[in-house]
């Protein structure tokens, strides 16, 4: 009977929610902070692989309940510069995973006419994942819906310095230097992405881990004490609800 009544306590949970998002006033780009996998494992004595992988469930609900609302831009933190520190077995099945998750992924997102991306230095990233990464991108590239850009090989300030030298050398080829805050985003991986509206991070941690250190200039965030693997589609409609509840100034006074 457990199971039936948790359920029916969700289902209220998510009408109540539902009922209280303004959907004429949803951040338009959402942004994740995946943080907490290994600890989720830990705390059930698990290693941490089962971790990362109870993470892909979590990143399904994510972008379930963003097709749901009808949000535009969802931009998840997968594996970042400084992942590559860590042990190489769980490099390589982080790897293993993200490939796995390429090919598998692909019919639901076409299902739900989503299009995926990425940013980062996927160049670096091995010749079969760089494969299977073109070719989930290439299936999807005619979708109109929601955008789904995955951060991959990706640190904020690597992204900087890389934009930095796409215009210095613009700069030698036109005679021309222009460095401002227009050129700056518009060489940024980010290009074609407004900047996020709403940045989420689970796992309690209070610091932005080199993700969007540019575009996150005036985003609101959300953090939840929740580890990665235990997100659910009700989190992600709590974030919404508590950002509609915020007044977004961008420097200014308010009213």
């Amino acid at each position: 009977m457990t199971p039936v009544r948790s359920s029916q306590k969700s289902s209220k949970r998510e009408a109540e929610l539902l009922a209280a998002i303004d959907l004429d006033r949803l951040p338009a780009h959402i942004a994740i902070i995946m943080d907490g996998n290994g600890r989720w494992a830990k705390g059930k004595h698990l290693p941490r692989f089962a971790g990362h992988r109870a993470g892909i469930g979590a990143v399904r609900e994510a972008v379930k309940g963003c097709t749901r609302l009808g949000i535009s831009f969802l931009t998840l933190y997968a594996f970042s510069l400084e992942n590559w520190k860590r042990p190489p077995a769980e490099v390589r099945f982080l790897m293993s995973l993200l490939r796995e998750y390429l090919k598998d992924a692909v019919d639901d997102l076409n299902e739900n006419n989503i299009r995926l991306e990425s940013i980062g230095r996927i160049g670096e990233l091995s010749k079969a994942v760089q494969k299977d990464l073109e070719r989930a991108v290439e299936r999807t590239r005619n979708n109109k819906g929601m955008r789904l850009t995955l951060a991959l090989n990706y640190g904020s300030r690597a992204e900087i310095v890389d934009a930095t030298r796409e215009l210095v050398k613009r700069g030698s080829r036109t005679g021309q230097l222009r460095i401002d805050e227009e050129t700056i985003s518009q060489a940024l991986y980010t290009r074609d992405l407004p900047d996020p509206d709403l940045l989420i991070r689970t796992s309690g941690e209070l610091r932005l881990s080199n993700f969007l250190l540019w575009q996150v200039a005036y985003s609101e965030i959300w953090v939840t004490s929740k580890y990665w693997p235990d997100f659910t589609q009700l989190d992600l409609l709590q974030a919404v609800v508590d950002f509609q509840k915020r007044e977004r100034r961008y420097g200014g006074l308010g009213q």
